[in-house]
């Protein structure tokens, strides 16, 4: 094993499940989707099942609109009940019960509401004991309420559990973190781990600060923090690293920002994987490319060819995804390489058509977008119509021994309805770059980049560009498709973060056999230069934005694009292919021993 400074984080080495004992994760997206949190504990979950059995049990805070949705309460029994039964006499509503997603892990959801009466003898606690003065507001009343419901439930835990087997808590995030302080400094003989999937501070700095990485080592997060008016939450986070047996975080991006933000190096990285669905034949998930790549022509044809056309065979699919950071998911960075790309490719019979697919306020989709996607699908039942009429007048002639005319076999009632169709289709105005009608359109960053760099899909572009405001999924009427069957269509996925802890987006693109472009500056990107020598031969491309100048960065990037449309089919099959194979490196059966290493070592301290 190569040598590190003693400041440098192992990446967790194989080891075998932690075996006996009771494992707990605590988080904020239990059984609710809030962010990426929400991924990792939901694709991790059946590794974890199949170690643990019921030893393993997630907690999360009851939410009456979604929870009930994704979780289905059963009567606890063993030592859980009486847990269960204590928590009640003091008035907080535990509910158990199963997570209804792969693996049903043991789960166990708290409600809150009893522990919102106690706020002033918990902000106070927190004042005296931890010098953390918590503020008034919603947010914050809630975290503080999870973290005391969670202190109750391991004291009555370890007041039951009469066996000498570990008991190991495991918190993600400040929000999820908020028991620790007060549960190390009770010593009650629970191990805990606290994973920071990102410091919230160097969020806030990073979407500000293009000079962020470069002066980290010099930032003063105290000022930093009261600057950003998020002092006490910045202070909780640090409690929470400071007060677990184990720091742990997912990459070294991460790593540097634990060591100068929150003062603590972490001990080991725990890199996130997906579930990879393996195909039996290699042709099965280039089928499904094809299958979803017909939605999106279906598309791009009801929003471009009203106004005018382009060969569909010659066209290339890129995308980004994400929330709507516009600084730290790279989308200034990727819309200015489609600009460049654009001009690159004058002159050639290439066409990109790139997808932003986010989620900004919107009051409605867009009237115009709307109606020309009804009028290709009112085109095409005209025209299903028609094949059918010809093809049953074509068998009774052929079946009597005739050639018949052709242009006999249409009525001129379907072939005029046709006519009709095609003027009304046409359009003289071009197609929208925006699908919905944003609450802002004037301010909105996107935009204002795309109008500033002329990319509005003007006939002559080779880059066409579709900005959707809203997440894919099968219900949304443009699409009629989930998002990773949208993935499956594209060619690429493009995601150069500025600041990202992990980036899940280029992951999925991986695990569905489809080329994705990260950042050394995202933790994924971090995690692939290191363990994948030969990233770029297996699809993913990392473009370095550490220490370099947005206009190097842009320069790297769009060349790179500019190499992928020139591919032939042929070759991009084969890179599809390598990709596909790559996919299992990222499979939580293999990135679980992650974890495993982690809670062996925490079963060994306590207090």
């Amino acid at each position: 094993m190569s040598r590190r400074s003693r400041k440098e984080p192992e990446a967790a080495p194989e080891a075998a499940p932690a075996g006996k004992g009771l494992l707990f994760e605590i988080a904020w997206e239990v059984c609710q989707q809030v962010g990426g949190i929400y991924t990792v504990l939901r694709s991790k979950t059946p590794c974890m099942v199949e170690r643990w059995g019921d030893h393993y049990c997630l907690i999360g805070p009851w939410n009456d609109e979604v929870s009930p949705l994704e979780f289905e309460e059963i009567r606890p029994t063993g030592h859980l009940a009486e847990v269960v039964k204590k928590l009640a006499e003091l008035g907080i509503t535990a509910h158990h019960g199963r997570w209804l997603i792969t693996g049903q892990p043991r789960t166990i959801l708290l409600d809150l509401r009893a522990a919102f009466g106690r706020l002033a003898e918990i902000r106070y606690r927190f004042w005296r004991d931890f010098a953390i003065h918590c503020p008034v507001e919603p947010l914050f009343d809630e975290v503080i309420a999870f973290g005391w419901s969670v202190e109750q439930f391991f004291r009555f835990l370890m007041a039951e559990h009469a066996s000498r087997t570990p008991v190991i808590a495991h918190f993600h995030e400040w929000m999820g973190g908020s028991a620790i302080p007060a549960l190390r400094a009770a010593k009650l003989g629970v191990s805990i781990v606290f994973t920071t999937h990102a410091t919230l501070l160097g969020r806030y700095l990073a979407s500000s600060d293009l000079g962020f990485y470069n002066r980290l080592a010099r930032v003063n997060w105290l000022e930093e923090a009261r600057a950003m008016n998020i002092e006490p939450h910045v202070k909780l986070e640090r409690a929470a690293a400071h007060g677990a047996h184990v720091l742990t975080t997912l990459s070294q991006i991460t790593a540097d920002e634990c060591d100068h933000l929150l003062g603590r190096r972490p001990t080991a990285l725990l890199p996130n994987g997906l579930n990879i669905e393996r195909f039996v034949a290699m042709h099965e998930f280039q089928n499904l490319h094809l299958q979803y790549k017909e939605r999106i022509n279906h598309f791009v044809m009801g929003e471009f060819f009203p106004s005018y056309t382009f060969d569909l065979e010659n066209t290339l699919y890129f995308f980004s995804a994400g929330r709507y950071e516009y600084r730290n998911k790279g989308y200034d960075l990727t819309l200015e390489c489609m600009a460049r790309l654009n001009a690159l490719l004058q002159g050639s019979d290439r066409t990109v058509v790139f997808f932003l697919i986010t989620r900004q306020p919107f009051r409605s989709i867009n009237a115009e977008v709307l109606n020309r996607i009804a009028m290709l699908e009112e085109l095409q039942r005209n025209c299903l119509a028609i094949r059918d009429q010809i093809g049953q007048r074509l068998f009774a002639a052929a079946a009597g021994g005739q050639i018949p005319d052709c242009n006999a076999l249409v009525d001129d009632y379907w072939r005029l309805r046709l006519k009709r169709l095609l003027h009304a289709r046409k359009s003289h105005s071009l197609p929208t770059i925006v699908t919905h009608d944003l609450v802002d359109d004037q301010h909105d960053e996107v935009l204002n980049q795309l109008r500033y760099l002329n990319l509005v899909n003007g006939a002559d572009d080779r880059v066409k560009v579709i900005y959707h405001p809203d997440f894919v999924n099968a219900n949304n009427p443009l699409w009629g498709m989930d998002y990773d069957q949208f993935v499956r269509g594209c060619h690429l996925g493009i995601f150069p973060s500025f600041y990202e802890p992990w980036g899940y987006t280029p992951l999925e693109c991986v695990a569905r056999g489809i080329p994705a472009v990260t950042s050394d500056l995202s933790g994924f990107g971090s995690y692939v230069s290191q363990a994948m020598p030969d990233h770029d031969e297996s699809g993913i491309y990392v473009v370095p934005r550490r220490g370099k100048s947005f206009e190097e960065s842009a320069q790297q990037l769009a060349g790179r694009l500019l190499q992928f449309c020139r591919m032939d089919r042929r070759q991009r099959i084969t890179m599809r292919n390598q990709v596909e194979r790559t996919a299992d490196q990222f499979d939580w059966a293999v990135m679980c021993r992650h974890y495993d290493a982690v809670h062996r070592m925490a079963a060994t301290m306590n207090d």
